[in-house]
């Protein structure tokens, strides 16, 4: 793997993997090999049309969910107490206070949770909460370092070779084949068997042209002027995990169906996600999930919104010619400065008023330039702007309308007028039914009162593009520690989480991608069903 190779990782260091016997020193797995494991088909796309208009997303909010997956029932008991405390407190984040937030143990299930409980028999949602538990309280620990060490050693878009090395070692030292991207970052990589419905989880790696301004942390950006300030590190982390913990269902023979890890490069860019489409990572693929972190929310919550949750942003460049002259004589000549100025009052408002208005369609302009002395009417002039949309159709009739609309005004004052329409991100829409499965996967890992409401951002997420092929649904994950006075936003250089939040989403992860399989098609055999959490 190209690019320059930091520490060695923590886990290459520890001796054989507890959950594949794969010994990175000697270069030996022991461990089965997950059934279907392997580089996906990098044939065309699923060729799904796009999947519908925001607007038409709402109109199913009130249609009922799939259901809970079996082996998600509600815990008929608490788990066995353990060292959960004492691993929480060891890797909590300097200043995390209150009590345990949902989806972290306090008490947990340990090694013992390794054989079924019950006489062998292990009963519903109790059976993967255990699993969960056994499987964070020996892994818990890495994660936090591996999300640390990636915090230190940050790299911008399609610069990522020393994360995809550390994601690529990890996934193979647990007997998986991962794919690198063309491009020689991001990657993805198939768990389960490819017989049955195929899941994708998303991650994305990249980092933000930030300053690290954070203090008194042992894992601060190394690296000038870059920095993990959207919680990318987080995603990878916990997508990670999740894999990590269906490998071992895989290698059991007990998932039932494929989950496709997607590491995408450059969402900052954008255009990493158009990468990942290409390489074929979505080929067959019937559903993806995503979170992303939120510093508004506390840990333990997932923020849930159906239909669309991020907005379209596209940028635009307008410029306008004309013949020049004295200020003096302004009929003479065509007034370049007057008609861009009517181009950039009269295009937002016309260009509203020819979309819905719930598809909040906006232009908004950030640099107006013309001329260079008051007495001259200069012969050209610009302005730029940007565009954001929460409706797929709106989106896509966006660069015609616009077009149509700055000929018209540029004509009534005899200038030429050009654009320059730069495609950025689609909405992301979320889908009522995966928006379901987020909901009813939380509410069997992390609580009933877990999932709430998130508004609308009209900030870009190019997870849209995934969307716009295949149903799925983006989440809101909290990373605020419960109490916390302190106020954090993202693309800030003093952005941090609740370490916490990172085994609350490989729990969130795991429970929906296991929902989403499930309700492909649910086996009627109760013993298949047991057997499945209990793995």
């Amino acid at each position: 793997m190209s690019g320059t190779e930091g520490p060695a990782d923590p886990a290459d260091r520890a001796g054989p993997d507890a959950a594949t016997g794969h010994d990175p020193d000697r270069g030996v797995s022991r461990a089965r090999r997950a059934p279907g494991a392997g580089p996906p088909n990098t044939g065309q796309n699923t060729g799904r049309t796009p999947f519908g208009s925001a607007i038409a997303q709402g109109a199913h909010m009130t249609q009922p969910g799939p259901g809970v997956m079996p082996g998600l029932e509600p815990a008929a008991a608490a788990g066995a107490a353990g060292a959960g405390d004492a691993e929480q407190a060891r890797t909590a984040p300097p200043g995390a206070a209150g009590a345990a937030p949902r989806g972290v143990a306090t008490g947990g299930a340990g090694e013992a949770a390794h054989g079924s409980p019950a006489g062998g028999r292990a009963l519903g949602g109790e059976a993967l909460q255990l699993q969960l538990d056994s499987f964070l309280a020996r892994h818990e620990a890495e994660l936090i370092e591996f999300r640390r060490d990636l915090h230190r050693h940050p790299e911008l878009g399609y610069t990522e070779h020393r994360t995809t090395g550390r994601i690529v070692r990890r996934l193979t030292a647990a007997g998986l084949t991962p794919t690198v991207l063309p491009k020689g970052t991001g990657l993805f990589c198939d768990v389960g068997p490819a017989d049955g419905p195929t899941v994708a989880l998303r991650a994305d790696i990249d980092a933000l042209p930030l300053q690290d301004e954070k203090e008194d942390v042992p894992y601060r950006s190394t690296v000038p002027g870059v920095a993990h300030a959207c919680g990318h590190d987080v995603h990878t982390t916990m997508v990670l995990g999740a894999g990590l913990f269906l490998a071992q269902q895989a290698a059991a023979g007990l998932l039932p169906g494929r989950v496709r890890l997607l590491f995408q490069p450059a969402e900052e860019v954008p255009g990493g996600a158009l990468d990942v489409i290409a390489a074929g990572g979505l080929c067959g693929v019937d559903r993806a999930f995503a979170l992303h972190c939120d510093p508004r929310i506390e840990v333990g919550q997932l923020g849930l919104r159906t239909g669309p949750i991020t907005a379209a942003c596209d940028k635009v460049y307008v410029k306008v010619t004309g013949p020049g002259g004295h200020t003096a004589r302004p009929h003479l000549t065509a007034d370049l400065v007057y008609a861009l100025a009517k181009i950039v009052t009269e295009l937002p408002a016309a260009l509203s008023r020819r979309v819905d208005p719930r598809s909040s369609l906006s232009l908004v302009w950030g640099r107006v330039s013309a001329g260079s002395v008051a007495n001259a009417i200069p012969d050209d002039g610009i302005a730029e702007g940007t565009v954001r949309c929460l409706d797929d159709e709106a989106w896509h009739r966006a660069p015609e309308m616009m077009k149509a609309l700055l000929e018209s005004v540029a004509a009534a004052y005899d200038v030429e007028a050009s654009l320059e329409y730069v495609r950025g991100v689609p909405p992301t829409v979320n889908e009522a039914a995966s928006v379901q499965m987020f909901r009813d996967a939380a509410a069997q890992v992390l609580g009933d009162d877990a999932a709430v409401s998130t508004p609308q951002s009209l900030g870009g997420e190019d997870f849209g593009w995934y969307l716009e092929s295949v149903p799925g649904a983006l989440a809101r994950l909290g990373v605020r520690t419960p109490g916390s006075p302190g106020e954090y936003d993202l693309h800030r250089g003093d952005f941090d989480v609740d370490e916490r939040c990172i085994a609350v989403g490989v729990r969130v992860l795991t429970a929906t991608a296991l929902t989403a399989l499930w309700d492909g098609g649910r086996p009627g055999d109760p013993e298949q069903v047991e057997g499945a959490a209990a793995a």
